[in-house]
C-alpha cells in the first residue's frame, strides 16, 4: 500500500525545513549549544509537555499563545530557564524580538531550553548568538549535537514514505535525553518535522496515541524533568497524506528516539525491554512494566548482570497490579527462571540468565496469568557512572 525508506537526513529529511547548531558561549570551549528549526512556510504545531506541576518558562510561554502556526523553534541546552517565574517568560520574548529583528521571514518563533534549573538565561550571550544562524543552512546533524547535556552521542531519524499513487511525504526528528528521563506527559525534548499535508487535529490525536506508547514508556532513572517537550511541526508542502502510514511511521520516529534516550543514559550500558502479558487490562500491564524500568534494585542487578528474578517477583507484587505468585512467569529472553509458581532457577539455568545479562539489548518477560492485558517498558541499568554525572552536573 505505500513504501517506506530510511533516510539519513534528521529534522531536515522534509521538503523547505532547513537547522543548524551554533556555538553561543553558553557551554564554552567553542561547544555547539543553540539550535533552530527554520521552514519556508508557515506550520501547524502540535505538542505534548511534561506533567510536572513546575513547567519550565518555555513551556509556559508556549502555552500563553493559544492556537497559531510557526515556522520557528529556537532551542538552547546548558540553561533550562526553569524555576524562573514571569522574569523567565519575559526573557524568552526579548530573544524572540530580536531574532524577529534579525530575520524578517521568521513568525511566531517559539523557543524550547534545556539544561540547569533555577538560572536566567544569558540573554546578550543567545541575541549574539542568533548573528551566526543562516535560516537557508541545512546541517541537522549540527542541531542535534547542539541541544545535547549529557548526551554522549545525536539522536535522529528520518523517513520518507511513498503511496500507491506515487507521491510522497517525509517525517524527521531529533531529540535529546539521558538523564532526568520518566517522560510523564509525553530531561527530553523531541522536535518532529513533516512535509506531509496533514490536517492539524489529526498531528494532535496522533501525538496523543503515540507518546503513551513510546516517550512514556521509557524511564532512565524516575525523574520527570520540568522541560520534556515534544513537538510536531507540519508545512504540508508535499501535498501528499495517508492517514495509517503516517501514524505508522511517527510511532517508528518515536519509539527509535525514545530507546535511543534509554540506550544513552546515563551511565548506562544495557537497554532493557519489559513485556508484561497476561494482566487483568492494559493499564494493569503497564503498572507492572513501568514499575519494572523505575525499579532501582532491578536496575542495579541489570548493571551487576546478576539474573536475581527474586527482585522482579517483588517489583511486580509491589506495582499495585493484580498478581499472584502462582500464576507468574519471568523469563530473561527465552530463558525462563520461574513459571507459574515453579521456581526452574537451579546453577544451568541461572548461567543461561546471566548470559542474557551479559548482552547489551534483552527483554524481561513476565506473564501474570490473569487475562489479555499487556503493556512494553523501555528501560537501563544504573551503576557508577550515574552517580558521578548527577553529583557534578552543574560543572
Amino acid at each position: 500500500m505505500y513504501k517506506i525508506e530510511k533516510l539519513q537526513s534528521g529534522v531536515c529529511a522534509a521538503e523547505g525545513f532547513y537547522a543548524n547548531g551554533v556555538p553561543g558561549g553558553l557551554k564554552g570551549e567553542n561547544a555547539l549549544d543553540m539550535a533552530f528549526i527554520y521552514s519556508d512556510e508557515l506550520c501547524d504545531i502540535a505538542a505534548k509537555f511534561t506533567t510536572n506541576k513546575m513547567q519550565a518558562a518555555p513551556i509556559r510561554h508556549f502555552k500563553e499563545k493559544g492556537s497559531f502556526q510557526t515556522n520557528f523553534v529556537l532551542v538552547n541546552s546548558k540553561n533550562a530557564n526553569a524555576m524562573t517565574g514571569k522574569a523567565g517568560i519575559e526573557d524568552i520574548k526579548e530573544i524572540l524580538s530580536a531574532l524577529k529583528r534579525r530575520f524578517y521571514e521568521i513568525k511566531e518563533p517559539v523557543m524550547s531550553s534545556t539544561g540547569v534549573i533555577g538560572v536566567r538565561l544569558p540573554k546578550k550571550k543567545l541575541i549574539d548568538g542568533l548573528q551566526k544562524f543562516d535560516l537557508r543552512t541545512k546541517k541537522p546533524h549540527n542541531a542535534a549535537k547542539a541541544i545535547m547535556t549529557t548526551d554522549t552521542f545525536t539522536k535522529e531519524t528520518a523517513y520518507k514514505i511513498t503511496l500507491q499513487n506515487g507521491s510522497s511525504f517525509h517525517i524527521g526528528a531529533m531529540a535529546k535525553g539521558a538523564g532526568m528521563i520518566n517522560p510523564a506527559m509525553a530531561t527530553m525534548l523531541c522536535f518532529i518535522t513533516t512535509d506531509a499535508d496533514i490536517p492539524l487535529d489529526d498531528m494532535q490525536k496522533a501525538l496523543d496515541l503515540l507518546t503513551p506508547l513510546t516517550f512514556n514508556a521509557i524511564s532512565v532513572d524516575g525523574d520527570t524533568s520540568t522541560n520534556d517537550t515534544v513537538m510536531l511541526l507540519a508545512n504540508k508542502k508535499s501535498g501528499a497524506y495517508d492517514k495509517e502510514a503516517f501514524v505508522e511511521v511517527l510511532g517508528k520516529v518515536m519509539l527509535e528516539l525514545a530507546k535511543m534516550m534509554v540506550k544513552d543514559g546515563e551511565g548506562a550500558t544495557k537497554l532493557v525491554t519489559y513485556h508484561v502479558t497476561g494482566a487483568a487490562n492494559d493499564e494493569e500491564a503497564q503498572k507492572v512494566a513501568k514499575a519494572l524500568s523505575d525499579s532501582l534494585l532491578v536496575k542495579t542487578a541489570l548493571y551487576g548482570e546478576d539474573p536475581n528474578w527474586g527482585r522482579i517477583a517483588s517489583t511486580v507484587g509491589a506495582s499495585g497490579a493484580e498478581a499472584y505468585e502462582e500464576k507468574l512467569t519471568i523469563c530473561f529472553d527465552d530463558v525462563c527462571v520461574y513459571r507459574a509458581g515453579k521456581n526452574l532457577f537451579d546453577a544451568a539455568t541461572e548461567a543461561e540468565a546471566a548470559k542474557v545479562m551479559q548482552k547489551e539489548e534483552f527483554t524481561i518477560h513476565c506473564d501474570l496469568g490473569i487475562a489479555a492485558g499487556s503493556f512494553t517498558a523501555y528501560g537501563c541499568d544504573l551503576g557508577y557512572e550515574y552517580v558521578k554525572i548527577n553529583a557534578d552536573y552543574r560543572t
